[in-house]
């Protein structure tokens, strides 16, 4: 089955004769601020974290990358010669295919599917990019919270994540996240236990 469904019989020989398959386990750290680019890897599997990073420390989640999809990141550097600005973590063990800059424009220009899908991760992102910064400018953090967690809760009401990994999420500090829970707690919007937290009345 072809790593992009669809893709025109060309461009899949393509990739078949020129990708490498590449493999990285969980933590691995993909790119950094700062380094150039010189492949776009397509997952077969995994997902991969997309994050700035301050100075302090402090992080920001700006999208993840899962299988289908196309790193913006990665395609922006690609296209235009630049460095990345952010760093890129394989958030589980990930597998897929590694395509050189040479490989990627030869797709961009000869693959109608390929050059769509690009497009349209393009366009996704930016209105994934717009809605952030709409909720670090304008929303609270008790806002953005409930709406994160309503998002990634199972069918089940459940969220099985710590809270320093979902203030990695929102881009804010562990005690924030902890303080803004308990006073959901006290409000009975959710219970908590360790390492999950039940939707009660979100």
């Amino acid at each position: 089955m072809s790593i992009i469904p669809g893709l025109e019989p060309a461009a899949s020989k393509y990739l078949v004769d020129h990708a490498t398959a590449v493999t990285a386990p969980a933590g691995t750290v993909l790119f950094e601020a700062g380094q150039s680019c010189s492949s776009l890897v397509l997952l077969r599997q995994g997902t991969v974290r997309v994050q700035m990073v301050s100075e302090s420390g402090r992080q920001l989640l700006l999208y993840r990358v899962a299988p289908g999809q196309a790193c913006v990141m990665t395609v922006a550097c690609l296209i235009h010669d630049s460095h990345f600005r952010a760093e890129g973590i394989a958030e589980t063990d990930i597998s897929g295919l590694s395509i050189s800059k040479a490989g990627f424009r030869y797709l961009l220009d000869s693959s109608d599917l390929f050059r769509r899908m690009v497009l349209e991760a393009y366009t996704s992102r930016i209105l994934d990019l717009i809605s952030l910064f709409e909720d670090v400018t304008f929303r609270p953090m008790e806002e953005r919270l409930a709406q994160h967690l309503k998002t990634i809760a199972n069918q089940q009401g459940l969220v099985a994540m710590t809270h320093q990994e979902l203030a990695l999420d929102l881009g804010t500090a562990r005690e924030v996240v902890s303080r803004q829970l308990k006073k959901m707690e006290a409000d009975g919007l959710v219970r908590l236990s360790r390492g999950r937290i039940e939707l009660v009345s979100l």
